[in-house]
């Protein structure tokens, strides 16, 4: 059976599917995957194994992973924001991220919906952000379901990642299951973790996302710059 929170410690968890290797051990096979193949190819792959050329998360949000990670982040992001400080721009490596308190909307379990319909909405979130940046033609499906076999993620995983490839992106239905404002923010979190917005269809896309889910554009600045401190180059050994 397909089990959602899996697939996103998968993807943001601290070790690559199908190996005992951490994600930063294999952040040069991540980067040759991504230029193996091209544009949009190459965003799922860096979605995939949570790394790619110039791509790498840190770390600390490596070793929380998965649903807590991202919720991780959407909490220090939206913290920053309430207190009135300025987003922190500086590229810097993230000092130890901790889950949100278990007494707060962005703890997974306070999901209303329930945790893991909920880390099925963010794992679409991260590819629906993936595919921003072009379309995926079905020779370019058919090299990404030839990574994900040697990614070594189950079947069930595999056959919903496919999936969502195969299907038009239903925006509507990703932003309406977000039920609180704590998803709202945890869903921009999520996209913008999947991608750097390099270019002007990733970065549109973003800013449409941000104004689809009604987020002030301060918040949205710390979400940026909290994920871009995850994301900072962190090259040390694991």
């Amino acid at each position: 059976m397909f089990d959602p929170k899996k697939l996103l410690d998968d993807l943001l968890g601290s070790k690559v599917p199908g190996s005992g290797s951490t994600v930063r051990d294999k952040a040069g096979q991540a980067a040759q995957l991504a230029r193996d193949n091209p544009l949009a190819t190459g965003a799922l792959a860096a979605v995939l194994l949570g790394t790619g050329t110039g791509r790498n998360i840190a770390g600390s949000a490596l070793k929380v992973g998965g649903m807590a990670a991202v919720a991780g982040l959407a909490y220090k992001a939206y913290q920053s924001y309430s207190s009135g400080k300025q987003p922190d721009t500086a590229q810097k490596a993230e000092p130890e991220l901790l889950p949100p308190p278990t007494d707060t909307p962005f703890h997974p379990t306070q999901a209303p919906q329930g945790e893991a319909e909920f880390a099925t909405v963010i794992a679409r979130a991260m590819i629906a952000a993936a595919r921003a940046d072009g379309h995926i033609d079905e020779a370019e499906r058919a090299r990404i379901a030839d990574k994900l076999r040697l990614s070594g993620l189950d079947k069930d995983a595999e056959a919903f990642l496919m999936g969502e490839l195969e299907k038009p992106v239903d925006l509507d239905a990703i932003l309406g299951a977000a039920q609180t404002d704590a998803q709202k923010v945890e869903l921009y979190t999520a996209s913008r973790l999947a991608i750097e917005p390099q270019t002007r269809a990733e970065r549109g896309y973003l800013d449409m996302l941000a104004g689809r889910l009604k987020l002030p554009d301060a918040l949205v600045d710390h979400i940026e710059a909290t994920v871009a401190q995850a994301k900072a180059e962190d090259a040390s050994p694991a």
